[in-house]
């Protein structure tokens, strides 16, 4: 009986002295970042809007959907600087459920938080086009 207990506290020893490297063993995920110390809309806010507003089959804020919409973004800063200045852009990028908004984009799945806060950054900065 002696030799069991000796045997299970010499494991019981071994076991806690078990010392790999811990971030090793369980390494953390991958972490994302979204930088927004320097927005710039050419490089960070046009390629959003470029891809989720009037990109091929979405159309809503394109020459053709702009009809429909009443807003073209693809040829015309001004109109989305307008709509951002307003609230308008803000309010319906965040799935906001207010009167007269929708979400955007429209049938779709919102922005990835990323997209969000460079859009908002932007805007708190002055929709500026550089």
């Amino acid at each position: 009986m002696k030799k069991i207990i000796i045997a299970g506290a010499a494991l019981l020893i071994l076991a806690g002295c078990y010392n790999d490297k811990y971030n090793k063993l369980y390494p953390l995920p991958a972490s994302t970042t979204c930088d927004t110390t320097t927005i710039t809309y050419a490089a960070d806010i046009a390629p959003i809007i470029s891809a989720n507003c009037y990109s091929p089959g979405n159309g809503c804020h394109d020459a053709a959907g702009s009809s429909t919409s009443g807003y073209n973004y693809q040829t015309s800063i001004s109109v989305l600087q307008g709509n951002a200045t307003s609230g308008a852009l803000l309010t319906d990028i965040n799935f906001t459920p207010t009167r007269g908004h929708n979400n955007m984009p429209k049938n779709g799945t919102q922005l990835s938080a990323c997209d969000i806060e460079k859009i908002t950054r932007w805007v708190n900065e002055g929709t500026p086009n550089n």
